[in-house]
Protein backbone atom coordinates (compact mmCIF):
# COMPACT_ATOMS: atom_id res chain seq x y z
CA UNK A 1 0.00 0.00 0.00
CA UNK A 2 3.01 2.33 0.96
CA UNK A 3 4.76 1.98 -2.46
CA UNK A 4 1.52 3.08 -4.48
CA UNK A 5 1.79 6.47 -3.50
CA UNK A 6 5.35 6.49 -3.44
CA UNK A 7 6.28 5.73 -7.16
CA UNK A 8 4.43 8.98 -8.97
CA UNK A 9 5.74 10.96 -6.03
CA UNK A 10 9.20 9.50 -6.88
CA UNK A 11 8.61 10.18 -10.64
CA UNK A 12 6.94 13.88 -10.16
CA UNK A 13 9.85 14.92 -8.19
CA UNK A 14 12.56 13.35 -10.83
CA UNK A 15 10.47 14.93 -13.60
CA UNK A 16 10.70 18.62 -12.15
CA UNK A 17 14.42 18.42 -11.33
CA UNK A 18 14.95 17.38 -14.78
CA UNK A 19 13.00 20.62 -16.13
CA UNK A 20 14.71 22.88 -13.14
CA UNK A 21 18.21 21.32 -13.97
CA UNK A 22 18.07 20.85 -17.71
CA UNK A 23 17.07 24.42 -18.56
CA UNK A 24 19.78 26.91 -18.17
CA UNK A 25 17.69 29.98 -19.28
CA UNK A 26 13.99 29.97 -20.51
CA UNK A 27 12.36 32.97 -22.01
CA UNK A 28 8.53 32.69 -20.99
CA UNK A 29 7.82 35.79 -23.84
CA UNK A 30 6.04 35.31 -26.51
CA UNK A 31 7.69 37.89 -29.72
CA UNK A 32 6.00 41.12 -29.34
CA UNK A 33 6.50 41.02 -24.98
CA UNK A 34 10.23 40.41 -26.20
CA UNK A 35 10.52 42.90 -28.29
CA UNK A 36 8.94 45.40 -25.83
CA UNK A 37 11.45 44.10 -23.04
CA UNK A 38 14.32 44.34 -25.27
CA UNK A 39 13.56 48.11 -25.70
CA UNK A 40 13.95 48.60 -21.73
CA UNK A 41 17.42 48.91 -20.01
CA UNK A 42 16.32 47.51 -16.43
CA UNK A 43 17.57 44.25 -16.58
CA UNK A 44 15.98 43.33 -13.12
CA UNK A 45 12.51 44.21 -14.86
CA UNK A 46 13.11 41.45 -17.94
CA UNK A 47 14.08 38.52 -15.56
CA UNK A 48 11.23 39.11 -12.50
CA UNK A 49 8.49 39.41 -16.00
CA UNK A 50 10.31 36.70 -17.39
CA UNK A 51 9.45 34.32 -13.88
CA UNK A 52 5.76 36.24 -13.95
CA UNK A 53 4.65 34.96 -17.03
CA UNK A 54 5.87 31.63 -15.54
CA UNK A 55 4.26 31.71 -12.57
CA UNK A 56 0.91 32.23 -14.73
CA UNK A 57 1.82 28.91 -16.41
CA UNK A 58 1.67 26.68 -12.99
CA UNK A 59 -2.64 26.96 -12.70
CA UNK A 60 -3.53 25.72 -16.03
CA UNK A 61 -0.67 22.50 -15.68
CA UNK A 62 -2.01 22.21 -12.08
CA UNK A 63 -5.60 21.86 -13.87
CA UNK A 64 -4.35 20.07 -16.73
CA UNK A 65 -2.86 17.25 -14.49
CA UNK A 66 -5.42 17.24 -11.20
CA UNK A 67 -7.93 16.56 -14.08
CA UNK A 68 -5.71 13.68 -15.85
CA UNK A 69 -5.05 11.97 -12.60
CA UNK A 70 -8.72 11.75 -11.62
CA UNK A 71 -9.37 10.03 -15.12
CA UNK A 72 -6.99 7.47 -14.52
CA UNK A 73 -8.06 7.01 -11.28
CA UNK A 74 -11.30 6.75 -12.55
CA UNK A 75 -10.17 4.55 -15.81
CA UNK A 76 -8.49 1.63 -13.15
CA UNK A 77 -11.44 1.35 -11.10
CA UNK A 78 -13.70 0.43 -13.62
Amino acid sequence: MRTSWLRPLVLIVAAVAVVLLASTYADAQCSMCRAALNSAANSRFIRNFNIGVLVLLVPPATIFCSIFIVLRRNREND
